[in-house]
């Protein structure tokens, strides 16, 4: 599941592509059909992220809300003329001469892909033209719908591309198109509705003060019995984090997963947030959950191309730890992989 970082910079594309444009809207699989009809040919006038979930609001009033959960992906075309973390010019990053900045280096996830922003995804190789975002779409569901097209019918030099898959809205203004596929919530809202959930979320660095962002996660996390280990992955508690940097926040912070909520002590609270801060901003700035610092030149390299060289914990059962030795221990917790060192958390 793509964590808070990937939605961050999903939300910066469309803003850096799309807000400002009159759109065409539509369900080419059917089940958004109604919903699409009704931001057909608006203007998006914004696009943010709180965590996980991803708001974009037009100029007649409404909202599509969308949380990609486990199987959802956003798939981009056609002249993407800014870099869509920096707003800088970065050549184009659509139909022709797709490239990366010069310092950049994918890694063998396809995690900071220029044709993949956000979680380790990679685009399909029938389709090199498009910018892939989220989860690669599995034979099964390729055959959901009457009108999907096997991908080596796509004609790559027509724009917009045929629709591939499964595709429950597509966004297409005059020179980019977005196409969304298997989202777990995709709803259109009204502002009070976008309000309230928003509401229901937890703090995320990104959206709020610094202050009040720990002041609310302070308090979330101390009026519970509830582990750290859980309350950092509900993100009614604080927003964004997965399974990912929940096992390395918990590692840096050098907590045992298995603390009451209530018992972990105030100034390790506040600590975690911070990191989370710092953690989600580098996320976001290099597409990549780097984890890991104080790197020499050649194992930072390492790292930004190999992601089993960039986190302490993660992924990483039975290997030793980087710190003490110990075998890095892997657990259910529920339902969802916890990684950690039963000695440096102890």
């Amino acid at each position: 599941m793509p964590e808070g970082h990937s939605v961050h910079r999903i939300a910066n594309q469309f803003e850096a592509s799309f807000v400002g444009k009159r759109v065409a809207v539509s369900s080419p699989q059917g089940r958004f059909a109604p919903g699409a009809k009704k931001l057909d040919g608006a203007t998006m006038i914004d696009a943010k992220a709180v965590g996980k979930q991803m708001f974009l609001q037009f100029d007649n009033g409404l909202y599509l809300t969308v949380h990609l959960g486990l199987y959802g992906s956003w798939d981009f075309a056609g002249d993407f003329s800014l870099d869509p973390t920096t707003k800088s010019a970065n050549g184009r990053m659509g139909q022709t001469n797709m490239r990366g900045t010069d310092e950049h280096v994918e890694d063998d996830a396809g995690e900071d892909s220029w044709k993949s922003i956000g979680a380790p995804r990679k685009a399909r190789k029938t389709q090199p033209a498009m910018v892939r975002i989220g989860k690669p779409v599995s034979a099964a569901r390729m055959r959901m719908a009457e009108q999907e097209k096997r991908e080596d019918d796509v004609d790559l030099e027509a724009f917009p591309p045929d629709p591939v898959g499964a595709v429950r809205v597509r966004i297409l203004a005059e020179t980019v198109v977005a196409d969304l596929r298997g989202p777990t919530k995709c709803e259109v809202q009204t502002a009070d509705e976008v309000d309230a959930t928003i509401a229901r979320l937890g703090p995320d660095p990104l959206v709020d003060s610094p202050k009040k962002g720990a002041d609310r996660f302070f308090e979330r996390v101390h009026k519970t019995k509830t582990v750290i280990g859980l309350l950092l992955m509900d993100q009614s508690v604080v927003s964004g984090i997965g399974n990912v940097y929940r096992a390395e926040l918990l590692f840096r912070a050098k907590l045992n997963p298995y603390t009451p909520g209530n018992e972990v002590p105030e100034e390790t609270v506040r600590a975690i947030y911070k990191d989370w801060s710092k953690l989600l901003r580098s996320g976001v700035k290099l597409g990549q959950m780097m984890t890991m610092e104080g790197l020499s030149k050649k194992a930072y390299a390492a790292a930004l191309t190999s992601r089993d060289d960039r986190h302490w914990v993660y992924h990483r059962e039975g290997l030793p730890c980087r710190v003490c030795g110990t075998n890095i221990l892997m657990e259910e917790a529920a339902g969802r992989k916890l990684y950690w060192c039963p000695v440096c958390q102890a």
